[in-house]
């Protein structure tokens, strides 16, 4: 697989922007765990949404997750190789060969949680829609692509661009929060999982789907931006003007968060 050049960001944030914080995965490297979250995440949040990206390890309770919410304005549940383990929705067992990280799955359940209970503006992508989905008591299916009907969602081999690159429309809700985000009923999007939702968790709202039926989008419903998508805005988001709509949305959304925390009505309505 080709390795992808340097990125070069195209703004330079100034002192007062929000901070996004983005959870990481835990990789085992050369004998070690390192806490890693992929750069495209990270640039999308500067390009795109225009706050400061705050990358948050994943030690479990030993980072109390309220304190981390006291001073960030949103989160990013990134992607990841990685699935969520089937023991904290009590699925089918997965394949043999599932990628797992106990160490992600300790921190981000609870911390979207948390968040949402705030309601701090949160976006989940990939695994991270998958994480809420299971967060809030919904399901999954771990191979799609197996189930009678359904496209293969797992993404081509080769290039990050052949991997990321156009895989099918999206269909969205009439007057959805999406579709008033991208203002289009349907757009095209990638699709590079195995796994999707199964039983939608509590309090979400279906707002599109794959040709396939396969559900792509959803919101917390009562959020003031609380949304998960399946497919991968963040690669080259700012050749996309589908994806910096959406990056740009959770970004005014996070402003708006921002005001309000730093002149103490967010707490405020926390507490209440």
């Amino acid at each position: 697989m080709s390795k992808p050049g340097p990125y070069r960001l195209q703004q330079t944030l100034g002192h007062d922007a929000p901070v996004v914080a983005v959870p990481m995965c835990v990789k085992f490297i050369d004998g070690q765990n390192y806490h890693t979250v992929g750069e495209k995440y990270l640039t999308a949040l500067i390009d795109g949404s225009g706050v400061y990206p705050l990358s948050y390890p994943a030690l479990g309770a030993a980072l109390p997750v309220d304190a981390l919410l006291d001073h960030v304005d949103g989160l990013l549940f990134t992607g990841s190789p990685s699935n969520v383990a089937v023991e904290h929705y009590n699925g089918d067992p997965d394949r043999d060969d599932s990628p797992q990280d106990p160490g992600r799955d300790a921190v981000t359940l609870p911390l979207l949680r948390a968040a949402l209970k705030r309601d701090i503006p949160v976006i989940c992508i990939c695994r991270g829609f998958q994480e809420l989905n299971v967060a809030l008591g919904g399901t999954l299916h771990t191979r799609i692509h197996e189930l009678p009907g359904k496209l293969d969602h797992r993404g081509a081999d080769g290039s990050y661009d052949e991997i990321y690159k156009p895989a099918h429309q999206l269909l969205l809700e009439k007057g959805s929060v999406f579709a008033g985000v991208f203002g289009a009923d349907e757009i095209t999007v990638n699709s590079v999982h195995w796994q999707g939702i199964n039983k939608l968790g509590q309090g979400l709202v279906v707002e599109g789907r794959a040709p396939d039926g396969v559900i792509e989008a959803v919101r917390v419903a009562g959020k003031r931006f609380a949304l998960g998508v399946q497919w991968h805005p963040e690669y080259r988001c700012t050749e996309n003007p589908d994806s910096m709509k959406l990056f740009r949305a959770f970004g005014e959304a996070v402003r708006a968060y921002a005001a309000e925390r730093r002149s103490g009505k967010a707490k405020a309505g926390a507490a209440a």
